[in-house]
């Protein structure tokens, strides 16, 4: 009787935006209360890496600023719209260009938000948002959406509270139509998976312990907790993306020397790296939560992602768990480009949290 109520609720058209591999749409899929009607990035390979998962679904591999959305209204009833502007002008971590012109993508969501009139819109980004031209960008972001007729729910967020074995701090704006209620999922540690994080360990240590330039096709082991189980749901026989980066020889003894949490202070002053951020050459902790996952997790010299127990970097697959990705989920094209796509996304298991919220809220309607 539950199963045939379930089956019966009402699914809501979503379009998203800067939608990147797809990891806020796979989230919202795994909610059964979503149909993505549409996707859009300008990149072309992550739109191949979309289509792969959602064949279904139409993407366009444009900007934004050339979408006709005035055409997609008059074609689709949209109820919802996500999207993350690209954040590397917000970003606390990388150098923040004042004139950067992707500061200004934000305007274009805001159009397409202003011309399709979503009952609910989700605006993902990174936490310099706040402090981005002394917050001038945030509070404008503000006032342009409340005038057209949105409430707004501010998050500050870290993924680490909602089941993923990551902290990952990001802003979500949810704006909601007036008249309608809405309240963002307070954070619990997904009580089906764990009461407390979830760390390294518990996401990958069913994983192959190759080394350097080695790959593996088969598991390690069959799952050994919750959060591994529900990674290798529906997964193929083999296993996919894991491969590790090969590195030189000079590199590979600079990790022999990383205690586990070390950063290159602590390593012997004849090799330690004098470039690099603090945290280039970090090597994580098995059993603490990954710390966040960018882009260049594969590279050892960019932010912490040494592996806890070997020397090398992460590989795809490790990167995909820590962010929450299914093993059946694919990507495409080189590894710098699959890095790049898991690093961007959003972790589905936190959009699967966000997209029960909504779903909650659009029932009320």
């Amino acid at each position: 009787c539950m199963g045939s109520n379930r089956s019966k609720l009402k699914k809501y058209n979503v379009v998203d935006l800067f939608c990147g591999a797809g990891g806020f749409s796979l989230g919202l899929k795994d909610t059964n209360r979503f149909n993505s009607i549409l996707a859009n990035d300008i990149d072309m390979d992550m739109c191949e890496a979309y289509s792969l998962n959602f064949p279904e679904s139409k993407i366009l591999s444009k900007s934004i600023s050339d979408l006709d959305f005035f055409s997609i209204k008059e074609k689709n009833n949209i109820d919802v719209v996500v999207g993350g502007p690209p954040c590397q002008a917000y970003s606390l971590s990388g150098k923040r260009l004042k004139n950067d012109p992707r500061a200004n993508l934000f305007l274009e969501y805001f159009k397409a938000i202003k011309v399709t009139r979503p009952n609910i819109f989700v605006y993902e980004n990174v936490k310099g948002l706040f402090s981005y031209k002394k917050g001038i960008i945030f509070y404008q972001i503000r006032e342009i959406f409340e005038k057209i007729g949105y409430d707004l729910s501010i998050n500050l967020v870290n993924a680490l509270n909602y089941g993923v074995p990551q902290s990952r701090e990001r802003v979500f704006i949810i704006g909601y139509k007036k008249g309608l209620e809405y309240s963002f999922p307070s954070y619990s540690h997904s009580t089906k998976i764990s009461k407390k994080p979830i760390t390294i360990s518990d996401a990958i240590s069913d994983l192959p312990m190759i080394k350097s330039n080695e790959n593996s096709v088969k598991y390690l082991s069959k799952p050994k907790t919750s959060y591994q189980r529900l990674m290798r749901k529906n997964a193929p026989e083999n296993l996919m993306d894991h491969k590790s980066s090969k590195h030189g020889e000079s590199l590979i003894n600079i990790m022999r020397y990383l205690p586990e949490g070390g950063l290159k202070e602590d390593l012997p002053y004849k090799i330690r790296p004098k470039s690099g951020y603090a945290n280039s050459y970090g090597r994580l902790w098995w059993d603490k939560p990954s710390t966040t996952i960018t882009r260049n997790f594969g590279t050892p010299s960019s932010a912490r992602c040494v592996h806890p127990k070997i020397d090398r970097a992460l590989t795809t697959r490790e990167g995909a768990r820590l962010q929450s990705f299914p093993d059946h989920y694919k990507f495409y094209g080189s590894r710098a480009k699959r890095n790049l796509q898991i690093g961007n996304a959003v972790p589905p298991l936190l959009a699967k949290k966000i997209g029960k919220s909504i779903a909650k809220s659009l029932d009320k309607l």
